[in-house]
Parts: structure tokens; sequence; C-alpha cells
């Protein structure tokens, strides 16, 4: 999958702690883990930003073996039924952790990694094509998996190399988690062009995150729009990093406010601003804006990738072709996933979905073809007979209310807006009457602590309703 001798003197990896590993290392790294593991069979590999957590990574497809990637703290219950459903037959996890698992025998020490054998033996059957297990996206507990091939990462990785243009001078830092798809995505292609990546754990709120990309020179990095509404709060617009060459935006839509501020800046720091849609049903990507179009096209999320095609649907089924008009966006391409597993059976299912992905996101395309997306074909309630889109019912509020997160949910005729200041609940409420033209009756506001999210920066809607908090 990934050749790493042909880069074998490039640097491949800068950890945390600033140590240096070539591609010649990471591939012997690769090589002694994976020595262990004699046959095709499934792994879990619990994931960190770390060095340990790459390898396993990266070994296991090297080697044809499938991994599963879950966070390293996904909660213990989880992991059980994830362990319980799929029966891999080892698991690869931080050392720190490996005392945790007492009923498993451990096989190899590696990078602050431990390599665990369970009790399974290849207790489900793999399809030959069956590359990669990540969890759906909003669900990292959940079971049901998404089933990516050999030829699905492949076909996704060469074009995302195509469209931003990618060589190995390019160091990138790890702002995503590395079992999330957008994390991988960011990963597969910089290892595809000898390019280096900057492994951190920390976060963009701790001091310790800015100084390691400044010392390392990173050249990029990725976010979701959680991640740019933070970085905002940050004054990253006044910020100075010589280094940076561009910003990548993913895991759902930027508010166009949002998507303007920092095309600007880009423009006017000689830096490059690349928005970009994806789904982990699609591998990764399946659009992206071209920065030149960045500003002129804010809140777009562009165009399809090379290799890709995006064409809307009506109610009914049939396609749309007139501008400006609403459907559901199908996407084709190669980079479409084999399709869900429930249960480990599934593991040995072939292609469902012969390269053609319903997304369940409703969007339009102007009169240029560039897709914009208008929400979620789910995230719609009916209020006295109007449909509202509660996607863009929480980019009104964020967009005036900067200094507090919010989301929103609920049911017809009751829409429920979740707050983190407890003194903005009747200013929200006007506000949103107003803006909609519907009555104040329809509204709710309550106030919580923090807006549930998971490790891509995505909102948790199931787990609202038990946060409420009486002030």
């Amino acid at each position: 999958m990934w050749k790493l001798n042909e880069f074998k003197d490039n640097l491949a990896v800068i950890t945390e702690n600033g140590e240096k590993y070539t591609y010649a290392q990471l591939n012997a790294f690769c090589e002694n883990l994976t020595s262990n593991i004699k046959e095709r069979c499934l792994v879990f590999n619990l994931c960190r930003n770390e060095i340990g957590s790459l390898v396993g990574y990266v070994g296991f497809l090297n080697a044809n073996i499938v991994p599963l990637m879950l966070k390293a703290d996904l909660d213990d219950e989880l992991l059980n039924e994830c362990l319980n459903t799929y029966k891999p037959d080892y698991i690869n996890v931080p050392s720190d952790m490996a005392d945790r698992f007492t009923k498993f025998s451990k096989v190899f020490e590696g990078l602050n990694y431990t390599l665990l054998k369970t009790p399974f033996n290849h207790e489900f059957k793999l399809n030959e094509d069956l590359a990669l297990l990540l969890t759906t996206s909003g669900s990292t507990g959940s079971p049901k998996l998404v089933r990516q091939s050999y030829k699905n990462i492949e076909a996704n990785t060469k074009s995302i190399v195509e469209y931003l243009n990618l060589n190995e001078t390019e160091r990138a830092i790890t702002t995503l988690p590395m079992n999330y798809t957008y994390g991988i995505s960011i990963i597969n292609t910089h290892l595809w062009v000898g390019a280096s990546l900057i492994l951190t754990e920390k976060g963009l709120m701790q001091k310790e995150f800015w100084t390691q990309l400044k010392d390392s020179n990173a050249t990029s990095f990725g976010g979701v729009p959680y991640t740019y509404e933070m970085l905002y709060r940050l004054r990253f617009l006044r910020m100075d990093l010589p280094s940076l060459k561009y910003l990548t935006q993913a895991g759902g839509k930027l508010s166009p406010e949002l998507h303007e501020k920092f095309a600007k800046w880009a423009i006017d720091n000689n830096k490059k601003f690349i928005v970009m849609y994806g789904q982990t049903e699609a591998t990764a990507r399946m659009s992206y804006l071209p920065a030149e179009k960045s500003l002129e096209k804010y809140g777009s999320m562009g165009i399809a990738i090379p290799g890709g095609k995006f064409s809307l649907i009506d109610v009914n089924g049939n396609e749309i072709n007139q501008p400006n008009t609403i459907g559901e966006l199908v996407y084709t391409g190669d980079n479409v996933t084999l399709g869900y597993a429930e249960c480990g059976q599934d593991l040995q299912k072939g292609d469902e979905r012969n390269g053609v992905l319903v997304t369940g996101d409703m969007a339009k395309f102007d009169e240029d073809g560039f897709f914009y997306i208008v929400g979620r074909k789910k995230r719609f309630l009916k209020i006295y007979g109007n449909r509202v889109n509660l996607d863009e019912t929480e980019r009104l509020i964020k967009t005036h209310f900067v200094e507090f997160d919010c989301a929103c949910t609920g049911v017809d005729d009751s829409m429920k807006i979740f707050i983190t200041d407890s003194n903005a609940k009747d200013e929200v409420i006007s506000f949103i009457s107003e803006k909609t033209g519907l009555n104040r009756q329809a509204f709710s506001v309550e106030f919580i602590k923090e807006i549930p999210k998971n490790e891509a920066g995505k909102t948790l809607y199931k787990h609202l309703e038990g946060l409420f908090v009486n002030v």
C-alpha cells in the first residue's frame, strides 16, 4: 500500500517530544510489528496521535492485515461491545493501557504501544478487498462500521494529492484524530508523496501546540467547522505563522461568514484556504473548492474531486439539471466505499454500493457548477407549516452570538435551542423569532455547560436531551 522505501531518507515523522524518524525507520518499525502476525486477520488499533499508533495503521495495511481504528479513550462499555461484536485476533494499544486487558497476552512491545493477542482466532471471514474499518461519523463507539477497500483508499489518496498539489516538502501537523476519516486522509496523502507528519496530542487551546507548530515548521493543518470557530476566537487571523502554507477544512459546513473571513486572510497573507466536503462512506473527500475561488465562492463546497462526479435528485429520484434548485446530493467515484458492517459476518461482504453514494445531504449548484450544502435531509422541522432548517438556524445564532456555542434540535412545531450562556436565553428567542418570522412559542432555549461533540468536532445531538442544567 505505502511504498515507504521509495522515500527511505526522507523525514517521515516528528513526534511531540521532538523525535525524528525517516521513512526507512518507519518501514522497519512497521515490519517489526507485523512480523508477529502470521496471517491476514482483523486487528483493533486504539489510536492516539503518536508514533506507535501510526506504525500500527501503516504496518497493518502494508501487511494485508485489516485494522479497525478506534480512539484510545473510547468508553470501556463501547469498546467491549466492539470486541464482542467483531472478535479481533489482536489489539494494538498504548502501552500505558495494556494492563487493562488482563485476559489478553502480550505479543510485542513497540514504540510506547503493545500488541496483544485476544482469545479469538479468525472468527469471521474477511473479504479480500477489505482494507480498513472506520466507525461511522458521529457514532465513534457504534458497532456500525464503514468498510473501505484498498482501491477506495488509493483512488481517494491520489485524487487529494492531485488537487492539493502535494509533494515531499509538506509538513502537516495532526489537529485531527487518527481514527477519523479526515485525519487518516491527511496521513495517507502525505505518506503517498514522501512528506512529513508532525504528530501531537496537544489541542489548539494549548500553548504547546503552537510552539510545536512553529518549531517543526508545519506547512499545513486541517480542521472541522468547530476548529475554525475556535481559531477565530483565538484570534488566529492575527498570528504570525510564516511556515504555514495552507489550511484545509472539511467535516461539515463552515458558516459562510467564517469562510469569507479565512478566505480573505489567506489572500492577504499569501496562503491558501481550501474548503472540502466528504464522508467516511466516500473514504474521505468528495469535493474541494480551489483556493483561487475561495473568496469568490465562499459558502460553497466546490466541485467534485478528480475522478468523481456529483448529481442532484428530487424526491422522486429524478435528476435535477436547473441551477439553484435544492435536491439530495449523489456522488459517483472509485472512492465510494464497499458498504457498512453491523456484525462480524458482514466483514465478508463485497461491494454493495458499486461506486454510487446517496449522501443524505441537501444541496444546490450555481450557474458555474459550484455546489452548496443546504443541510442534512433529516435536519429539518415543520413549524406551523413552515419548513425550517436546523443547521441554518444554528448558523444564524452562531454568527450573531459569537461569544457562545449553540445547537438546535426538536420536533415539528417545537424547536429546542441549546446554548452555553445562561444569560442569553431571552435574547436568543427574540433574535431567532425575528429572523424566521415565527412565533416565540415555537422556540425554547436551554442552558448547558458545553455542547457535546465527538472527537471530530461534530455535535452529538442524541446526547443533548440528558444535559439540561437548571439555572
